[in-house]
């Protein structure tokens, strides 16, 4: 008896230990079959990105053999549309010289032919194949156009009798103009801002332009100063013509003095393109009338250089000074300034405006800015006195060393 269940835990443990072996085999299998499973995700995904790439390659080899097509066509003709005729055909003065009466190809959007067009011709049948993107110069086009300004006259303090005098030479025009009619009066074309540098002379322009619901455009005059001759006249006109597109329209021209500095008999070829450029603006401003819905308005720091044709009558005949704000007008702007800030208890903005005597607005921005700034670096949430004082110091300190100007008046 012994014997034989010594005989049967012999085989009990024969089957489990072939169990045991079974179990790690199909173990073995699963993982194998994991592997594999995830190998041949893989495969499925490298087969997808190949399949992507072939894409994009059978894309480029399309555009390549399109560009080699394309190039292989003989040059075409660049020519300006003058007139649309009654039958679809159109007059064309090619670059080459002569004009022709031609035909359109039907592939040519026909909502952009219009007189002044650029377009391209066929050599041999000289018809129209395409329309060619304006002429702009890239400089015009990437000046500040701004369709809708943001900066309203809330936005700048201690200019409240400048404000008024530019909402009624430059705002009411734009808005009202059958109000000059009735009365009839012509209003300024053009409206010179002058005084020192950051007194606000580019936020009173904007603010107008905002409140008037005209589109802003900015330029910096020194980017009219071109080396070719006659590229600085050539911007000034296109600078008009996008005006005109974006009408109604406020232009204005920042640091005018580096074109309109009074003219000298004794003058170098780059002072002739100057004056040339000049002449250009001049002529430009006598060529709309000061009811049209562009105005014009320049700033400059030194109104004293300025060529007197500049000032004349029908040009930039109204003049506004725009001074360094007085200790109320530096309390107006600091309250402007300091309105989205969180500040301490012992902030007194009355004593800030007292003791910046010869800030301009700019500066009070930057005194305000480093200020916050200080908060952030010690990890604050909330800007104490001494903040904007070490701040006056820093800001106010740099003024002094560059004019002499500004005295330390809280020490």
């Amino acid at each position: 008896m012994e014997e034989l269940l010594k005989e049967y835990f012999k085989r009990l443990e024969e089957l489990e230990r072939k169990l045991r072996a079974h179990e790690e085999k199909l173990r073995i299998e699963a993982r194998r079959r994991k592997t594999l499973e995830k190998e041949l995700e893989m495969e499925r995904d490298e087969k997808a990105e190949l399949r992507e790439e072939l894409r994009r390659k059978e894309v480029m080899i399309e555009k390549l053999r399109s560009d080699l097509q394309r190039m292989k066509k003989p040059p075409l003709i660049v020519g300006t549309v003058e007139e649309i005729l009654d039958d679809g055909r159109v007059i064309v003065k090619s670059s080459t010289g002569p004009k022709f009466v031609s035909n359109v190809s039907p592939t040519v959007d026909r909502n952009e032919l219009e007189p002044g067009a650029n377009v391209a011709l066929n050599q041999q049948s000289m018809a129209v194949v395409d329309v060619l993107p304006s002429e702009k110069d890239s400089r015009v086009l990437a000046m500040e156009v701004d369709e809708s300004p943001d900066v309203s006259y809330d936005d700048i303090g201690g200019l409240d009798e400048q404000i008024r005098e530019i909402r009624e030479v430059v705002e009411k025009p734009l808005k009202e103009p059958e109000l000059f009619e009735k009365v009839g009066v012509e209003p300024p074309k053009g409206v010179l801002l002058y005084g020192p540098p950051g007194t606000g002379k580019t936020l009173l322009a904007k603010a107008v332009a905002n409140h008037a619901d005209a589109t802003f455009i900015r330029l910096a005059a020194p980017e009219l100063v071109q080396k070719f001759i006659g590229e600085g006249a050539r911007l000034v006109r296109e600078l008009f013509e996008l005006a005109r597109e974006k009408a109604p329209s406020i232009i204005f021209i920042d640091e005018i003095d580096a074109i309109g500095a009074r003219r000298m008999r004794d003058a170098t070829s780059g002072d002739r393109e100057v004056q040339r450029t000049l002449t250009q603006l001049l002529a430009e401003m006598d060529g709309f009338d000061p009811l049209d819905d562009i105005k014009v308005i320049a700033a400059t720091n030194r109104k004293d250089i300025l060529d007197p044709a500049l000032l004349r009558p029908g040009r930039f005949d109204r003049h506004i000074k725009i001074p360094l704000p007085d200790e109320e007008g530096r309390y107006e702007i600091f309250k402007i300034h300091t309105r989205d800030m969180n500040l301490a208890e012992d902030v007194d903005l009355q004593k800030l405006a007292k003791i910046t005597e010869g800030a301009s607005g700019a500066d009070i921005k930057a005194i305000c800015t480093e200020a916050g700034m200080m908060a952030i670096r010690e990890d604050r949430d909330i800007v104490t006195m001494d903040d904007f004082l070490k701040a006056v110091d820093r800001v106010m300190g740099k003024k002094e060393e560059e004019s002499g100007e500004f005295k330390r008046a809280y020490h």
